[in-house]
């Protein structure tokens, strides 16, 4: 029997529950009928899991108990899936944040579980017993009294969580509805139950998982309340704590089974919501969200329309009908602004089962990608293209063939606008510092491929100090967009700038009527 658990034997412990949660899984999955009954809760705590085993896996042999423990903690979350797997991710993180500076010995776990068990309801904005969170309680009290010998306190929360386990039934109408106990806790028990045969050096390779008591149906087990959300959705979140403690007031107004877990910047995030965009978009103004996974809970998805179509991105009324008349669905945006999710996947929804998005703003495409990722729950099949600019929206449109398979379109498009180079001017209205500069309001910028390249005092000087950036040796076509301010005088120096050095090159002009760049300049 162990006396600490030492960094060899937190390894070991991760490995095992891995494996058992992973023999345990289908019986699990089978208990899974709160906070939705979609039959995962097994499987998202294996998986869980697994990703913090194999982080731990990664580090060498002589990893220190506070470099195995973080390894373990940020498996865990990275790892995080489901309702029950971003819980258990904070479990053992409140684990770690005691044993990873402790030798590990039995008032060590003592005090790791009871912060365990803090830590996991604290960040569950509405807690609920019955669950996951009373069993770990349970187990934690359990041990507050227990002498100083790890034996003692593993086993006795194990024990103890087997107990609390069977009493979830009676706690929770749903589960008692249906005959089962909670499949979180089932999963927490076989986790504790696993470190205890770490400790005492008597593995098992059979976990019992209490079967539903056969009070209704099968085909009738878990059958979804009609009003409850329709999406699971959670992403990774870069941000700050304040901009978190916002963003869980927002996320709790929308929906339920609010769990927001993680800390030092790095978050993982949880909701069921009936608008996946707007929980996508209230973390977008929290931070970057990343690994972004939209689920849909029930019910019939969305039926799309059309087998094939564009969505285009367009911020001026000449811009919206070009793309219009090449036959995309248009979302119109104000400059400076991004579209909302909601009228994206209104869009992609619109325009049919195979959809291609041209953001045309690197400002919006992380906003497309959300409501792509939610459409394709629907069932729809996406490519977000990564459009910067309008005029390379308008070359991958050009080159679209909806008679193509749908990768080999998506291929071409993205081909054609990889090669258009873009630029744009316009005039600042604050002093900043760019790449090529300090500039001051009433500057003009001629910006080059996404970067400030020149500070001028002339709109058409500066237009065709750009032009001559994105011309080369190659070049074929130049595409002008006018905005809806644009001097007179502006497209004619452009223009007569490209007859006079390069007559060769075809010239393409449009009325864009975009408010916030005079003109818009692409070269193929």
């Amino acid at each position: 029997m162990l006396k600490v658990l030492d960094p060899p034997a937190v390894r070991r412990w991760s490995r095992h529950c891995a494996a058992a949660l992973g023999r345990a899984r289908a019986e699990i999955d089978a208990l899974n009928v709160f906070p939705v009954p979609d039959g995962d809760t097994g499987t998202n705590l294996h998986l869980t899991i697994l990703s913090a085993a194999e982080a731990v896996d990664a580090l060498p042999g002589d990893a220190d108990a506070g470099a195995t423990w973080e390894a373990l903690t940020r498996g865990a979350l990275l790892g995080a899936r489901g309702n029950s797997g971003v819980i258990v991710s904070q479990a053992v993180r409140g684990m770690g944040e005691v044993l990873g500076r402790a030798q590990g010995g039995g008032a060590d776990l003592r005090d790791g579980l009871t912060r365990a068990a803090e830590m996991a309801r604290a960040a569950v904005v509405r807690p609920v017993e019955g669950t996951v969170l009373s069993v770990l309680s349970a187990a934690a009290h359990a041990v507050r009294d227990a002498p100083d010998d790890l034996t003692e306190v593993a086993c006795r929360a194990a024990d103890e969580a087997r107990r609390a386990l069977r009493r979830t039934t009676g706690q929770l109408g749903v589960l008692s509805r249906n005959g089962v106990v909670d499949a979180g806790a089932a999963g927490l028990v076989i986790m504790l139950e696993s470190l205890a045969e770490v400790v005492t050096e008597a593995y098992s390779e059979r976990h019992e998982v209490p079967a539903p008591a056969g009070r209704i149906a099968p085909q009738e087990l878990g059958r979804r309340d009609e009003g409850g959300p329709g999406y699971e959705v959670m992403y990774l979140l870069d941000a700050g704590a304040h901009e978190v403690d916002r963003l869980r007031g927002e996320l709790d107004a929308l929906g339920d089974s609010l769990v927001i877990v993680g800390g030092e910047g790095l978050w993982n995030v949880h909701v069921h919501v009936d608008d996946a965009g707007a929980a996508i978009e209230a973390g977008l103004r929290a931070g970057r969200p990343h690994r972004i996974k939209v689920t849909y809970l029930g019910g019939r998805p969305h039926e799309p329309g059309p087998a094939r179509g564009v969505v285009a991105v367009a911020a001026g009324d000449g811009l919206a009908a070009l793309f219009r008349e090449a036959g995309a669905v248009v979302v119109r945006r104000e400059p400076g602004s991004a579209p909302t999710a909601a009228a994206l996947l209104r869009a992609v929804r619109e325009a049919g089962t195979e959809v291609a998005v041209l953001p045309n703003d690197a400002a919006v495409h992380d906003v497309a990608a959300a409501a792509a990722e939610i459409a394709r729950e629907e069932g729809v099949t996406v490519s977000v293209l990564p459009t910067r600019a309008s005029v390379q929206g308008l070359a991958a449109l050009a080159v679209h063939d909806p008679l193509r398979r749908f990768d080999d379109d998506i291929v071409a498009m993205t081909d054609a606008a990889g090669h258009t180079r873009h630029g744009h001017v316009w005039v600042a209205d604050r002093e900043a510092m760019t790449s090529a500069g300090i500039c001051r309001p009433g500057d003009v910028l001629g910006v080059v491929d996404g970067e400030v390249a020149l500070i001028g005092a002339d709109l058409a000087a500066t237009a065709v100090g750009v032009v001559r950036r994105l011309v080369s040796g190659g070049s074929e076509m130049v595409t002008l967009v006018t905005g809806a301010r644009a001097p007179e005088v502006l497209l004619p120096a452009v223009r007569h700038h490209l007859e006079r050095v390069r007559p060769d090159l075809e010239i393409v002009v449009y009325e864009g009527g975009q408010g916030g760049y005079p003109l818009l300049i692409g070269v193929e």
